[in-house]
Parts: structure tokens; C-alpha cells; sequence
């Protein structure tokens, strides 16, 4: 059975239920046995030492816990402390109970959903109406509904007056939808078009009802979202699979340099342990051990400049994750559009006149406002400045156009006084009222043109039609409005005597607008590569309108209802999901099903969203953006960031922003393994020529502990690039070192790794003195790699980026160089460190040496050798 396809009365049968009496105690006592509490099951929750320990399962985190265990052996062996050792671990389990924290974020999703739920329900059991818990309900229950009252359960309305349910958690729209027991819905009818049903979490908006519960707990649609967004995993972006691709990587490297230095060493007789030492200390230079805790500080850096940016990260991978999105799946209602209705078009039938709204309409129009406004219950206050619009959202843009007019509802009804009312009804689709105007009794009448036109005898009502025509093609809501004059008015109020001989007036259009800054917000995304597609519960219509109007939907772009997605496959989706830019009245599941079909072109998808209907698609996403004023607690717990200001042009900064940090990891990490690969080849070479280290293993953790984490934070945080919003955006499967990235890297090691070597020959042959080349070979390395730090900043000219506009790497710069001259010009350090004074000359070469990258660098930009690969 399906329960809006049927009469009410087969769905009573069906539940064995009578409408008066309601279920008897024991009935209600078997079916509560039978189909479980009503109320949303809570999926099995890992404790925090559980999450503690799923922490520890990435690879990169795994070479820094063998980095510790190394570290820990030289320092034992060398008798040196253990502060690199601790400093290691310690980054481990900072990294680890970050990570606990962020995921026990994500679990008040579905603590959210629950809360929506009733907590008490009105039902009629034994013949008496009584209030009860509401995760007492059982199917077939009958429940009365009040203006106000929370939905408790999904139920099919068995008789109603005036009856909406505002359901924009569930379908999006804006507008609360009329209903009405009578009617007979499709089977196949999405959850906006069931007008003979109210759904659990929802509210009742105006009029009563009672009804029968058709489904409770996890089977109402509330429970089918819980659900879907209980099974939907977490997906893993594509910065940590480049990371634990990259660690892997490493971490074969590490093991390899061990064992091939070993076995060198061992060729040529060394001593066992110096040649572990140095195979030790190789293998902890190879493994950036600072990396994780970098790339954390440069996500950190990158969430606070999101903030002043009005976006909340709630996972910090996803910040690089925006950055790569190709598809941005938005919510039309709140996200695009302002979620406020607003009077922007008025038809005055005597004298044809069509206006916009302004704050000076002709005298016709304002007449037409007045009128509108009079046949309303809506009204619109104001606190602190900001609107405040109470009751249905269509008669508020009414109130509130008068007001734009100076036409304050308050004054209206004092001048104007309402002597009488018939409230909507949607089988009339009319309301009317009767007001006291110029000491006359005029009736004055709203609602649907099709319904108004045929009760009019008076005025240009074809003119009316036409009009009302043209502006639905705007995708505007129009209203129509009539009058006449009556003498008296009867005791009994019907519609046959008020509603009928009217003289037509007008219409009225109003639209929930586009955001002001949303179409250029869509003109940037496009711009950058990205495809934004709307995706909402509206009317196709009115949805392809304002995807017109923001660019969305353009020529040769198609825009499909849920009832053509319902009959295409995944296949035939994901086949037709390039071309299309607009999904209308569609339900949770077929959103999952969009943002699937994309991700398997490979796109990198992001959606956008406000309401309980958006959470399961949020995290399906690679990257889910709620909004944080409209947004519920559901989708905000179901998101990876949350824009503050619900503002689309938020996220065009949220991409902007993490374009801008996938280039920093890009460049920290490009400057770490460099300079890596630069220790890693000098000791190396040195030990195939000369069977000596022109590093001890001193030097080498030194070095990787204090010159090159410095300058790899203060890379982090670069300013972002003017032209990062002009490249395309990186294809999903695409790895760090895509483009000869990987190559650059490996030259420049091997340029630092030559360096270093000339500058230990140098020192060596012209003292004889092992000690002495050793100590060229440290400045050389350690100078040239913060002055390499500089080069990494941009693929743009250093001196076009400028030098010193990132005050932190000049801050890491000079830091570094103070430590440097300490250890090679303070005698007392420089012995501690196993190395010696020079002769002037041979710190100056030393410095020339540094300063080569710098020279090399700048010749490859200059002739186009490094450029960005995505424009």
C-alpha cells in the first residue's frame, strides 16, 4: 500500500483503525511490541581509545613512530638527550587527539536528526483525545495537528481545515505546502507533491487536521535520511591519499638507503657502528618527520583565514579538499536564493500598468498594495533593524512591498478595520475579507488567477491572464486580486455570496530572489574551471529561471524533475550528469545518486546545503558546506565546513582560499623532500668516492630538526597567489608530484647534494683536514636550503613575488642563519657539533655556494622551465 496513492479510508481499513475511536490501549501495546519505539536508532559508536588508536593507522604517522624509534636509538647511543625523539612523539599524539576530536564532531548529526523529532503527540485512543510521548505512536494511531505542533509521526490527513506544513527540512521549498485530505497523490509524486500527507519533523504552519500514522521510527522519512546518512562513510580526500601514497613511497626509501649504506660500509671495512649511525641518521633525514605536524599548522593557518572569510572548518583536510572541487552541487533555497519571499512585479488591470517594486510605486499600484495587504494575516515587524516576517511567506512579501510604499499593515488595518473573513481554504485556493473603506463594506478577495478570473464580471481580466502568463515564465508566484462593494454583510458568510460578481483589480508576482552576490559568485566558479549545478525540491520551472538568471543554467544545458531522474539508471545518469545543470523536485536519495554519478567521471565533488534533506548527499560529497544561519544541526553535523553567512560567494573564497593551501603543502613539501634528497645523495656519493661522510649523523638531524622545519611552517603560510582562481582545477586521481614535479624535486636535491660536495672537496683538499670539509659541507647545505625556502614560494619570479612580503619566512629565515653562525662561529658550540673554524675566504665561497639555487631557480622561471600546470 502506498498511503498517498490510496483514499484515507482504504488506509484506515489497511490498519484496522476507525477514525473516531481511535486504537484501543491493547492494540497500541501489541503494535508497539510489533513495530519498536518511535524514534530515530543510534548506530554503533567507536569510543574515544578506539578512535584514539585508528589514529595511529596512516602510513606517514607509521615512519614518524620508526623516526622516533631511530631517533631514540642515536640519542641513547650518542648520549645527547632525547629531545628529538620526544618532539616527535609528541607531534604524533598531538596529530592523533586532534583527529579524535574532529570525528566526534561529526556524530552530533544524527543527535541533531533525533532532535527534531516531537517530543509529546495528541491521540485519540479508546474514543478519548490524550497526550502522549510521542515515541509512543504506533501505525495506525489516529493524531489530531494544531498551528504550531511539531509533526510527530508520517501520517496520511484523514479531514483538515486550511492546513499547511512548512516541510523545507525534508523537499527545500521555501513556501509551506498546502494540504489536503481529499486528494489522491501519483505513486510516484515526490515528498513536495504529497498534498495528503504530513511528515515527522516537520511543522504545522496554520489550520488543524487529524490524521493516520502510516509509518514511525526509522521507516517515517526522517528515518530513511537517518539511514542513509548512518551508512554513508566518511570519504577520504584526496590530500591524505596523496600523503599516504607519498609516506609510502618514502618509507621504501628509507629502508633501501639503510641497506644499501650498510652494505657500502661494510665493502669498504668500516666500523660497524659508525656505518649504523650514518645509515641511521640517512634514514631519518629521508623521512620528512616534520611533515604531518606541518601540514596540520598550514591547515590550521589556512581555517583561521576561512573564518575571516566567513567559513567554518570542521575537518582540516577538507580545506585543500575545496580547493580541488570541479562540481559544486548546490541547494537552491537559502544557499542561491535569500529563503524570504519578496514582492518584485505588480499588474494593475484598469489601467495595464506593470511595475517592479520600488519605494515609489504609482498611485494605482499602491492602491493594488493596500487592497493585498488588507485580504493578509501575515505581518512584518522589525527588531534592531531587521526584518522579522511572521506567518505564510507569500502574504509577508505583500506586507512588506506595502511597507516599501509607506503603507504599514498597522496603520492599514486601523484606517481600514476588517469587519469579516473567509480564511484560505485550498480547495477555493481564495481568502477574502471584508474592510470598511471609505465607509463602504468592500470585499476584497486574493488567491489563485484561474480560480479568481471566473468569478470576476467586471475589469480586464484577459489582460490579467496574459500577464499572469508571462510572469510564471519568470518563474514568479502570482496572486490575483478582486473587490466589490456589498450593502450589508450576511450573518452567514459563504463563498457563493462573497466571492462571486467581483470587479478584477490586479496580480501580484513574487519570487524567493537570487542572492545579490551569487551570480557573480557562479561567473568566478566558471571561470576557475568549476561546474556549479542546482540541485533543489522546487519546481522545475521556477528552478530553471533562476539558474538562468545566475548563470547556472546555460544554453545547451538541460534541467530534469526527480520523476525523469526516478526512471534513468545509475548508468544513464551518470552517462547524461555532464549536461545537466538543474535537478527539481528531487528527494534525498536521488542527490546521493547525483553526487556519485559525478564522482565517477572523477570529479571532485562539493555540495552545498541547508536542510535535513541535504545531510546524506553532504556526506556522500568530498567535501559537504552547510550553512550556518538556515542550516540545520543535522547538515551541520553532516559537513565538513559551514558557511557562516550562508552566502554562495563564501564558498568562491572557501575555494579560492584552498587552492591557495594545496599550492603551500605543495610548495612545503616540495621544499622538504628537496632538501631531503639533497642530505640523502651527498652522503651517499661521498661514501661510493671516498668511503667518508662529509655529514655526521649530528649534522644531518640538526639540520632536518631546525633548518628545514622553520622555513617549511613559514612556506605554509605564503600569502595566496593573485592567478590561483585562473587554472583549472586538478583532476581527482591526480598525484602531488603530477606535471615533472616529482623531477623538479630530485634536480633540486641533486643540485643542494653537488653543492655541498664541491664545497666539502674544496675545504678538504685545501687543509687536509676531514673536519674542515665537513663544516663547509654544513654551512653550504644548511644556507642554501632557508635561501632555497625564498625560491619555493612561487612559480612567478622571486623578485616579481617580492622578497620580503612573507614576514614569517624572513622571520624562520633569520632565525635559522642566527643558529647557523652560532654553531660555526661560536668556537665552544662549533667543537660540541664535531666541527671547526674556516679562514674568512672559505665562508664567503661557502655563501656563494648557498646562493647558487637562488641563480639557477630564477633562470628556469624566466625561461618557462617552472610554471603552473593547470592554466
Amino acid at each position: 500500500m502506498i498511503p498517498h496513492n490510496c483514499s484515507y479510508d482504504e488506509v484506515l481499513k489497511q490498519f484496522q483503525v476507525n477514525s473516531d475511536s481511535g486504537l484501543s490501549a491493547e492494540d497500541a501495546s501489541n503494535r508497539l511490541a510489533q513495530y519498536g519505539l518511535n524514534k530515530l536508532e543510534e548506530g554503533k559508536r567507536k569510543s574515544n581509545l578506539q578512535r584514539f588508536g585508528e589514529q595511529f593507522a596512516d602510513v606517514m604517522i607509521i615512519i614518524l613512530l620508526i623516526a622516533a624509534a631511530i631517533s631514540f636509538t642515536v640519542a641513547w647511543y650518542e648520549g645527547k638527550g632525547f629531545f628529538e625523539p620526544f618532539l616527535i612523539l609528541l607531534v604524533v599524539v598531538l596529530n592523533a587527539i586532534i583527529g579524535v576530536v574532529q570525528e566526534g564532531k561529526a556524530e552530533k548529526a544524527l543527535d541533531a536528526l533525533k532532535d527534531l523529532s516531537a517530543p509529546h503527540a495528541r491521540v485519540i485512543r479508546d474514543g478519548k483525545e490524550m497526550v502522549i510521548e510521542a515515541f509512543s505512536l504506533v501505525p495506525g494511531d489516529i493524531i489530531s495537528l494544531n498551528a504550531g505542533d511539531y509533526v510527530p509521526a508520517d501520517a496520511r490527513i484523514i479531514r483538515s481545515a486550511s492546513l499547511k506544513s512548512e516541510e523545507s527540512a525534508l523537499t527545500g521549498e521555501s513556501v509551506p505546502s498546502e494540504k489536503d485530505g481529499e486528494a489522491l497523490s501519483d505513486a510516484s509524486a515526490s515528498l513536495g507533491d504529497r498534498i495528503n500527507m504530513v511528515y515527522s519533523g516537520c511543522s504545522i504552519t496554520s489550520g488543524t487536521a487529524r490524521a493516520v500514522v502510516v509509518s514511525t521510527g526509522m521507516n517515517t522519512e526522517m528515518g530513511k535520511i537517518a539511514r542513509l546518512l548512518d551508512a554513508e562513510g566518511d570519504t577520504r580526500t584526496p590530500l591524505q591519499h596523496k600523503l599516504a601514497e607519498m609516506g609510502k613511497y618514502i618509507g621504501f626509501m628509507a629502508v633501501g638507503i639503510c641497506v644499501i649504506i650498510f652494505i657500502i660500509g661494510l665493502v669498504y671495512g668500516m666500523n660497524v657502528m659508525e656505518i649504523f649511525m650514518i645509515a641511521v641518521a640517512l634514514a631519518v633525514s629521508a623521512i620528512p618527520e616534520g611533515l604531518p605536524a606541518i601540514v596540520t599548522i598550514v591547515l590550521a593557518v589556512g581555517v583561521q583565514r576561512m573564518v575571516k572569510k566567513n567559513a567554518i572548518i570542521r575537518k582540516l583536510p577538507a580545506v585543500e579538499t575545496l580547493g580541488s572541487a570541479s562540481v559544486i552541487c548546490s541547494d537552491k533555497t537559502g544557499t542561491l536564493t535569500q529563503n524570504q519571499m519578496t514582492l518584485v512585479k505588480a499588474f494593475d488591470a484598469a489601467s495595464e500598468t506593470i511595475e517592479d517594486i520600488s519605494t515609489a510605486n504609482s498611485p494605482v499600484i499602491k492602491k493594488l498594495l493596500k487592497y493585498a495587504t488588507l485580504c493578509s494575516d501575515g505581518t512584518v515587524e522589525f527588531e534592531d533593524g531587521r526584518e522579522c516576517h511572521i506567518g505564510d511567506p507569500t502574504e509577508t512579501s505583500i506586507v512588506m512591498a506595502a511597507y516599501k510604499n509607506g503603507l504599514t499593515k498597522a496603520d492599514l488595518n486601523r484606517l481600514y478595520p476588517r469587519q469579516a473573513e473567509l480564511p484560505f481554504d485550498s480547495e477555493r485556493k481564495l481568502m477574502s475579507t471584508v474592510n470598511i473603506i471609505d465607509g463602504k463594506n468592500i470585499v476584497i478577495v486574493k488567491g489563485a488567477i484561474d480560480v479568481l478570473a471566473g468569478r470576476c464580471i467586471a475589469g480586464n481580466v484577459e489582460a490579467g491572464r496574459k500577464h499572469a502568463e508571462e510572469l510564471s515564465r519568470q518563474a514568479l508566484r502570482i496572486l490575483a486580486v478582486a473587490w466589490k462593494e456589498i450593502d450589508t454583510i450576511p450573518a452567514i458568510l459563504t463563498s457563493e455570496e462573497l466571492e462571486n460578481g467581483l470587479t478584477f483589480m490586479g496580480l501580484v508576482g513574487m519570487i524567493d530572489p537570487p542572492r545579490p552576490e551569487a551570480r557573480e559568485a557562479v561567473a568566478v566558479c566558471r571561470k576557475a574551471g568549476i561546474k556549479p549545478v542546482m540541485i533543489t525540491g522546487d519546481h522545475v520551472v521556477t528552478a530553471a529561471a533562476i539558474a538562468k538568471d545566475l548563470g547556472i543554467l546555460l544554453d545547451g544545458d538541460d534541467a530534469i524533475n526527480g520523476t525523469e531522474l526516478l526512471d534513468m539508471t545509475d548508468a544513464e545518469l551518470k552517462a547524461r550528469v555532464p549536461s545537466v545543470s538543474v535537478y527539481a523536485r528531487v528527494s534525498p536519495e536521488d542527490k546521493i545518486r547525483i553526487v556519485r554519478a559525478w564522482q565517477g567521471h572523477g570529479a571532485v565533488v562539493s555540495m552545498t546545503g541547508d536542510g535535513v534533506n541535504d545531510a546524506p548527499a553532504l556526506k556522500a560529497a568530498d567535501i559537504g558546506c552547510a550553512m550556518g544561519i538556515t542550516g540545520t544541526d543535522v547538515a551541520k553535523g553532516a559537513s565538513d565546513m559551514i558557511l557562516t553567512d550562508d552566502n554562495f560567494a563564501t564558498i568562491v573564497d572557501a575555494v579560492h582560499q584552498g587552492r591557495g593551501i594545496y599550492d603551500n603543502i605543495k610548495k612545503t613539501v616540495g621544499f622538504l623532500l628537496g632538501t631531503n634528497i639533497g642530505e640523502v645523495l651527498t652522503v651517499f656519493v661521498a661514501m661510493l668516492v671516498w668511503q667518508a661522510s662529509p655529514l655526521l649523523a649530528v649534522h644531518l638531524l640538526w639540520i632536518n630538526l631546525v633548518t628545514d622545519s622553520l622555513p617549511a611552517i613559514a612556506l605554509g603560510m605564503e600569502p595566496v597567489e593573485k592567478d590561483v582562481m585562473e587554472r583549472k582545477p586538478r583532476p581527482k586521481g591526480e598525484n602531488i608530484f603530477a606535471h615533472g614535479y616529482g623531477i623538479r624535486i630530485l634536480l633540486q636535491g641533486t643540485m643542494f647534494a653537488m653543492l655541498t660536495l664541491t664545497g666539502f672537496l674544496i675545504a678538504w683538499q685545501s687543509t687536509g683536514d676531514i673536519t674542515s670539509g665537513r663544516t663547509m659541507a654544513f654551512i653550504v647545505l644548511a644556507v642554501s636550503q632557508v635561501i632555497h625556502a625564498f625560491n619555493m614560494r612561487s612559480d612567478h619570479s622571486l623578485f616579481a613575488t617580492g622578497i620580503f612580503t612573507n614576514p614569517y619566512l624572513n622571520g624562520a629565515a633569520l632565525i635559522s642563519f642566527s643558529l647557523i653562525s652560532i654553531i660555526v662561529l661560536v668556537p665552544s658550540v662549533t667543537n660540541a657539533f664535531s666541527l671547526t673554524q674556516l679562514p674568512v675566504p672559505m665562508y664567503i665561497l661557502a655563501l656563494g655556494l648557498a646562493l647558487v639555487p637562488v641563480v639557477v631557480l630564477e633562470l628556469s622561471k624566466a625561461f618557462g622551465l617552472v610554471r603552473h600546470q593547470h592554466q
